[in-house]
């Protein structure tokens, strides 16, 4: 039997190569390092700092390996980008085009504006009309379909997940407001180059690429109008999962476990968030802190 690897984490282009193979094969997705990973390799003495350095630089192996503020890291990641987002997408795309005789040439410029849009908006709904208006907005002219392409082609070099809507009471998969996670956030500093981001949303991704660590299979919950932000499924048991930066304040604490209170059924349920002050049990839902769940052992 034929084994292939898909190392989405120095060649994230790959998907292509599966047409080649001939007989059966077997596909490992593989994602840049864990906080927890990074940790072991790093040894550093402050976790919280390194969990701050730790968005800002992703988890490609190399930088676990140099000195532990990551000087090299903007280049180092520029590279990455320039390679997988312009060139290699690029490149895949017009010989996907030409094989279909639609003799289309990429825009790499439009390539690297979708992506760093949806850098911009990880952890919040989006789809590909809601792409269209925003470049059509910004005087851009585009069409929809070839939004949804440079969409699909950055899902397909695995710089993006999409992670669709799950509707808790109906247990069915819904077509809209999916959201679209990036498979390192050391990727949209360089994309987005600002000193703050949303620090919830940023702790969302991580949570979102650990859950898929995990072999979890990962949908945004649906319950009513309230939002369950993670659906993990794994066989035939189901964790409900929040993520918040801070749960101290009353009004962030009942907005959180609202959705979770509101679920009829017994499976676990999750608050993850960065402060220390609220972790407990509350009448069985679970609030912990996200850099101890990162730390701890998977029996993935």
């Amino acid at each position: 039997m034929d084994i292939y690897i898909t190392v989405s984490d120095t060649y994230l282009l790959s998907g292509d190569l599966v047409t080649l193979l001939s007989g059966r094969y077997i596909e490992i997705t593989l994602l840049p390092l864990s906080f927890k990973e990074v940790v072991e390799a790093q040894k550093p003495e402050n976790l919280d700092q390194a969990f701050l350095n730790y968005m800002r630089n992703g988890g490609f192996p190399y930088l676990a390996t140099v000195n532990k503020t990551s000087e090299k890291a903007p280049d180092y990641l520029e590279g990455i980008l320039n390679t997988v987002v312009v060139k290699d997408i690029e490149e895949r795309q017009n010989r996907k085009n030409n094989d279909g005789n639609q003799r289309k040439t990429t825009d790499a410029a439009l390539l690297l504006t979708i992506a760093r849009y949806l850098a911009s908006v990880v952890g919040s709904p989006v789809s590909a009309k809601k792409v269209t208006d925003t470049l059509i907005s910004s005087g851009r002219k585009i069409s929809p379909n070839t939004v949804s392409d440079y969409m699909e082609a950055l899902s397909e070099a695995f710089i993006f997940y999409k992670a669709d809507r799950f509707d808790v009471v109906g247990k069915q998969l819904l077509k809209v407001n999916a959201k679209w996670y990036l498979v390192d956030l050391g990727l949209r500093t360089v994309m987005l180059p600002r000193k703050n981001y949303d620090l919830g949303f940023s702790i969302e991704n991580i949570v979102y690429l650990e859950l898929l660590r995990r072999r979890y299979r990962v949908y945004i919950g649906k319950l009513g109008n309230t939002e369950i932000d993670f659906v993990a499924q794994k066989q035939d048991i189901i964790t409900y999962i929040q993520v918040t930066a801070n749960m101290t304040a009353e009004e962030t604490f009942n907005r959180e476990m609202k959705p979770l209170q509101n679920i009829q059924d017994n499976y676990e349920k999750i608050v993850l968030t960065l402060d220390r002050f609220t972790p407990g049990n509350y009448n069985g839902i679970k609030v912990v802190n996200v850099i101890d769940w990162l730390l701890e052992e998977s029996n993935a």
